[in-house]
């Protein structure tokens, strides 16, 4: 909280009061944007599809101030060229710690609100790994196991560009659930460049889904497996993602993974 002084006009005496400071509104209103969701909506459709939409998580002008932050380099750790690795065609870098304030209270307010389904996958699967209720207690857990190094990531696509399908594992100690953020209006910046999901399913031919979502909304979507029901109880369903080919215009995309890589 800031202190402000001001003077009263019945009195005339200077009395002070408390106003949040402008980060500290911005913590707010991250909190506030994320507890106001349809969170019944998102986990059934996250149960019964492995993604959810998360409608308005950022405003154009928080996504237009994320995307400017491409070109600063001291905000970065890693810079990726993906066709230098065979990932398809575009690119992406890692954020640094500490993470923009944005991107740090995305990741600390969407992380409770997920860890339940997370919990709750594990088991129905058979997996014994639980994950603590606070974010901050699974970092820790992370950096006791030797992933130090922060994930959320900013990536930019031109014309031609594409992100082939891949799944974003980056140690041991993995939270199933992810997020993106579209920071690009489609139609207007760019055409193309879909966000996708494949899932594979044993023994069956693997099922793809086009996500569609407009700038400032999110995906949520399960990293690595999610649980499915079927005759003989729950299975495994492998998935990944990825961008189909940019058709034309600029895209950036917002990356939140919950665990740090190695």
């Amino acid at each position: 909280m800031g202190i402000v002084g001001y003077t009263s006009r019945a009195t005339g005496k200077t009395r002070v009061r408390y106003e949040p400071r402008e980060e500290e509104q911005e913590v707010t209103d991250i909190n506030a944007r994320v507890d106001g969701c349809d969170w019944t909506r998102i986990v059934a459709h996250l149960d019964a599809n492995g993604w959810a939409t998360i409608p308005k998580l950022l405003t154009a002008s928080e996504a237009a101030t994320i995307a400017g932050l491409y070109d600063d380099a001291r905000r970065f750790r890693s810079h990726v060229v993906m066709a230098r690795h065979g990932f398809g065609r575009g690119e992406y870098k890692y954020f640094a710690y500490p993470l923009p304030d944005t991107v740090a209270d995305l990741r600390t307010a969407l992380y409770p609100r997920l860890v339940s389904v997370a919990n709750r996958w594990n088991q129905s699967m058979g997996i014994d790994v639980r994950y603590p209720d606070a974010h901050a207690d699974f970092i820790k857990r992370c950096h006791e196991s030797g992933q130090t190094r922060p994930t959320p990531l900013l990536l930019q696509y031109r014309e031609g560009d594409f992100n082939a399908l891949h799944q974003d594992v980056y140690g041991e100690q993995v939270f199933p659930l992810q997020v993106a953020i579209l920071l690009s209006e489609p139609q207007q910046d760019f055409t193309g460049g879909e966000f996708v999901l494949t899932e594979q399913r044993p023994r069956m031919q693997s099922r793809v889904e086009v996500v569609p979502f407009e700038r400032g909304d999110g995906v949520v979507w399960a990293v690595r497996n999610r649980p499915a029901q079927g005759a003989r109880g729950i299975y495994r369903v492998n998935m990944r993602h990825g961008v189909s080919r940019l058709r034309s215009g600029h895209r950036h995309t917002l990356g939140v993974i919950f665990h740090d890589a190695t």
